[in-house]
């Protein structure tokens, strides 16, 4: 079974979801701690049914579920059918999801030679990304990822930069609230797909979306 390309993902219809990196990822607001207990403990039933398990992360009125499969490191048919199932009982309980909620974050690294530099940062996150060579990487999402951008040896490079992935219809808001708030639009060159911001001081961001990933 193999990994679902962005636009197979948004095509499923799963309206609680979106794919954030390499992941499918809801939140459902519980209001409290035992609502979300409850639905927890139906997801965790679910998933032993299937015998594929979301990484779960319990708040006082928030549930946060992540979806991927661990074997080919992306979005496949196993994890919309987990999502729409996981949907499906957070409904009959009368818990809503907050997409516009959603965020993922990674820390990305200019760099004209990633090859000399990434076994130290294997060794020193203790994270590793063996289907990729350009990060470093904790699927069970306790840091956030590395990522090297390539530079060129002679360009300058701000070293590292913050890269936030948010669902499609959340980023023209972000970038927005981001701007009122006395940030500077660096380039949208590369919109939607992603577009650079700089604070007062020129540090970067990149808010990024999943759209026009597909190669």
């Amino acid at each position: 079974m193999g990994n679902l390309r962005p636009s197979e993902v948004a095509a499923a219809g799963l309206d609680d979801w979106r794919q954030l990196y390499q992941a499918l990822q809801a939140r459902f607001v519980t209001g409290d701690f035992a609502t979300g207990l409850a639905l927890l403990t139906d997801i965790a039933a679910a998933a032993e049914e299937a015998d594929h398990h979301p990484d779960l992360d319990l708040r006082y009125a928030h549930l946060n579920v992540r979806l991927h499969s661990h074997d080919t490191g992306g979005v496949t048919e196993r994890d919309l059918r987990l999502a729409a199932r996981i949907s499906e009982l957070a409904s009959a309980r009368g818990v809503r999801a907050a997409p516009e909620q959603l965020a993922a974050m990674e820390i990305a690294l200019d760099t004209p030679g990633y090859a000399a530099i990434r076994p130290f940062w294997q060794a020193v996150l203790a994270m590793d990304s063996p289907r990729r060579d350009d990060e470093v990487r904790d699927d069970d999402a306790d840091l956030p990822r590395l990522w090297f951008q390539h530079s060129g040896v002679d360009e300058p490079r701000q070293r590292f930069h913050l890269d936030v992935m948010v669902p499609p219809e959340q980023a023209q808001t972000r970038i927005d609230a981001a701007l009122e708030a006395g940030g500077v639009l660096v380039s949208d060159e590369a919109a939607p797909t992603f577009t650079v911001l700089a604070d007062p001081e020129g540090n970067k961001v990149c808010v990024c979306t999943m759209l026009q990933r597909d190669d």
